[in-house]
């Protein structure tokens, strides 16, 4: 099937928003349950590697559920997004991603506009985010290769995962560290921090998009 453009915008919305509201929601509910942050960081896990699964099946053969403007620079370096639509595609990842920041803040009655307070800079947490988001992109690439119906699951575990191993929890997308400087919860990283985690998902995606990429080439296929 095939969609118009405004429906897969709408889509890529819509799930970045969901995204961001799981992450910011989950991080105050876990805030207000306990004072243990090891176990608040598990109940902010959970529920993000939870929705992950869940919106990828849903909107997944909509619009590619991207979510995440690394990924979609992953696609367009490849060709295998179309150059035109990058930059709409950011754009609504980015808005729905500050929209589901306002909404959680909504449902738990506190200030809707917020800005973040938690520190999160310097060389080990922008490597970590090197790591966290050449990992993902180079999964995503390599599953969509050999085993796409597991596309959504295998996200929603690396994430799982990489909130644990990586000392940055693994923001891994610009969309979602933009909208996280909006809340000063559990979730929340300063503005001026978040300049330094963007260049680093870049970086990290181009990096996945020339190693995997390279990993993923089959020298039988081009051959006549």
């Amino acid at each position: 099937m095939t969609y118009t453009l405004n429906r897969r915008l709408v889509a890529e919305a819509l799930g970045t928003a969901f995204l961001v509201c799981t992450v910011v929601g989950s991080g105050i509910m876990a805030e207000t349950l306990t004072d243990d942050v090891a176990l608040a960081l598990l109940g902010n896990t959970l529920p993000t590697g939870a929705i992950l699964i869940v919106l990828i099946t849903m909107l997944g053969p909509l619009s590619g559920a991207h979510f995440n403007p690394a990924v979609t620079l992953a696609f367009t370096l490849r060709g295998e997004h179309p150059r035109v639509e990058a930059a709409p595609y950011v754009a609504a990842q980015i808005a729905g991603g500050i929209f589901g920041t306002l909404a959680a803040h909504a449902m738990f009655d506190i200030s809707i506009l917020q800005a973040g307070q938690t520190v999160r800079s310097g060389p080990p947490q922008w490597f970590a985010e090197v790591v966290a988001t050449f990992g993902l992109v180079g999964m995503i690439l390599a599953v969509l290769r050999f085993q796409a119906s597991a596309v959504a699951w295998c996200v929603g575990l690396y994430i799982t995962a990489a909130y644990w191993f990586t000392a940055s929890t693994s923001f891994a997308n610009p969309a979602v560290a933009i909208s996280r400087a909006l809340t000063d919860t559990f979730s929340g990283i300063r503005p001026v921090d978040v300049p330094g985690f963007i260049a680093a998902q870049l970086i990290g995606a181009a990096l996945a998009v020339m190693v995997v990429g390279w990993l993923l080439h089959d020298e039988a296929a081009q051959r006549p």
